[in-house]
């Protein structure tokens, strides 16, 4: 390991002007953010986004994408970050599942509309905190999530330290001291699994606040501990599973090669390691009747039972519309019941209906040791027929990940369809499909492309 503290080695190298950053990386981020707003718009109406909004004590400037108003650049990081993430429909990486979109492109956003930053310094922060969120996860993968952590929330705010600290033009030492700060903030148990309940949802926009928060104290003279990440009492002895390794290497190669080109887009709303049992019931499906169905077994990673299939009980009826979305029973139902499961797959009416209650019952789980997971997510089911027989469905690997990605053209039609959810005229969602690539074009005034969409986004109000 280096003898330097990780921390500044990390801002050193995110704050080098040699720091090339790739076209592949540019093209990932374009595509990032097209998700991201078509997400922000599509769940602006939910009521733990209209409670956050309603929460807000004092006003600001800054834009909550698809509401009226001016807002502080913490509160817009959060209510903006909460939307994204909230029906887990965004962005995830492959190894350990942490959230990328939900935390870095509301600190841009917010940062944008209060600084003339130029284009360079646009792409350069993205990149640097997307690649900061992947490679923590790379770390200790499963550790924090073993410990009853959400790696979104924890990692995620270190990574919007550091897009927050390159947008503010803070010093190597602030940078380093801004990384060691957001330690202190970064937080977000999941509790949330035993009842549905919302608060998972609000982690990347807390995250993305707390970066924020910590860069603006750093940049003037806050200090933080820069063994805030290998330290005796940093981030992995608090946040994960001591008996899980830690490979500090993918921090001291910190963007010499960049892993968040592996960032993946979800077909399906829902958990990421349901999505291969998804596309299994689908295709299950087409060929068998459900009424010709005893049992299905899937076959599951030992790392996903605590979160997707234990206690069995709430997973075959889960409690609430979001406790569904990290429900495999339940994923495979809708999925095999409805041919898809987007966002209309997980709302309270779609939830209690009969087909749903009768097939879940039906679903269980064995544990396969040689599952890939968390290295791969894969979905393996097999269903018994009434007359004994057995078929055997198989996704081998998550599809719009790194084996099998989404196209731009399927990502720019994911969110023309999630900006008409959230009542986007038809009028408008061409011009914030352009507005957003703007963003990424070194002619185009970022703070004037950040304010049309804020203003495309009233326009569903």
């Amino acid at each position: 390991m280096s003898q330097r503290p990780l921390a500044e080695l990390i801002a050193s190298r995110a704050l080098d002007p040699t720091l090339h950053i790739p076209d592949s990386v540019r093209s990932k981020l374009q595509q990032v953010t097209t998700d991201a707003y078509g997400l922000m718009i599509a769940a602006r109406r939910e009521p733990y986004v209209t409670a956050i909004v309603d929460s807000v004590l004092d006003p600001g400037e800054s834009h909550a994408f698809g509401h009226s108003g001016g807002f502080s650049a913490l509160d817009a990081c959060l209510i903006n970050g909460t939307a994204i993430h909230g029906e887990d429909f965004d962005d995830t990486f492959e190894g350990t599942p942490v959230h990328v979109s939900s935390i870095i492109v509301p600190v841009m956003l917010a940062l944008g509309q209060r600084t003339s930053i130029t284009h360079e310094s646009w792409l350069r922060a993205m990149a640097v905190g997307s690649e900061l969120i992947c490679r923590l996860a790379l770390v200790a993968p499963t550790a924090v999530h073993r410990q009853g952590f959400h790696p979104t929330a924890v990692l995620g705010a270190f990574g919007a330290a550091l897009s927050a600290s390159v947008a503010m033009q803070l010093s190597v030492v602030q940078t380093a001291n801004a990384l060691g700060i957001v330690g202190s903030m970064a937080s977000g148990i999941i509790e949330y699994l035993a009842e549905g309940t919302w608060t998972k949802r609000m982690h990347p926009g807390w995250a993305a606040s707390a970066g924020v928060r910590a860069a603006a104290m750093a940049k003037q003279g806050f200090q933080g501990p820069h063994t805030v990440f290998e330290g005796t009492h940093g981030v992995f002895k608090a946040f994960a599973a001591t008996d899980i390794p830690r490979d500090f290497s993918h921090l001291t190669t910190f963007a010499e090669t960049w892993v968040c080109n592996d960032l993946a887009f979800k077909p399906y709303a829902c958990g990421t390691m349901t999505q291969p049992f998804v596309d299994c019931a689908i295709r299950a499906s087409q060929s068998i009747p459900e009424n010709q169905v005893t049992r299905i077994t899937a076959h599951v990673g030992e790392g996903t039972v605590h979160r997707l299939w234990e206690p069995l009980a709430e997973k075959r009826n889960p409690s609430t519309p979001y406790g569904a979305k990290f429900s495999v029973p339940y994923c495979i139902a809708v999925g095999w019941l409805d041919k898809q499961a987007g966002l209309s797959a997980f709302t309270e009416a779609r939830r209690q209906q009969n087909d749903i209650q009768r097939l879940t019952p039906r679903i269980e789980y064995v544990i396969n040791p040689n599952d890939p997971y968390p290295a791969d997510y894969i979905g393996h089911i097999e269903v018994t027929l009434t007359d004994g027989s057995t078929q055997t469905f198989t996704q081998s690997c998550l599809r719009g990940g790194k084996r099998q990605p989404m196209s731009s053209e399927e990502i720019h039609a994911k969110c023309r369809l999630n900006l008409a959810y959230g009542g986007m005229p038809e009028s408008q969602i061409e011009s914030a499909m352009l507005t957003i690539a703007d963003l990424f074009q070194d002619k185009n005034n970022i703070r004037e492309c950040i304010h049309k969409l804020g203003q495309l986004g009233e326009h569903t109000l």
